[in-house]
């Protein structure tokens, strides 16, 4: 259960925009999608390796500049 104390006077689109946020990273839609369709263990490797050299490419470029 996600809990959001709201302070008073505090305008409820900020408190709105803190709950969408920390129900982002409770990852409950990723997670919700990935169960939708199943997906080969080798497939999911490969994916995980594709996002592992793009990330490294932009950590690279990153500290090159």
């Amino acid at each position: 259960m996600i809990i959001i104390p709201v302070k008073e006077g505090e305008n409820i689109e900020r408190a709105l925009k803190k709950f969408k946020r920390k129900f982002e990273k409770t990852g409950v839609v990723k997670e919700l999608r990935a169960r939708q369709a199943f997906t080969k263990p080798s497939i999911k490797r490969r994916q995980e390796m594709l996002r592992a050299a793009y990330v490294q490419g932009l950590q690279q470029a990153e500290e090159n500049e």
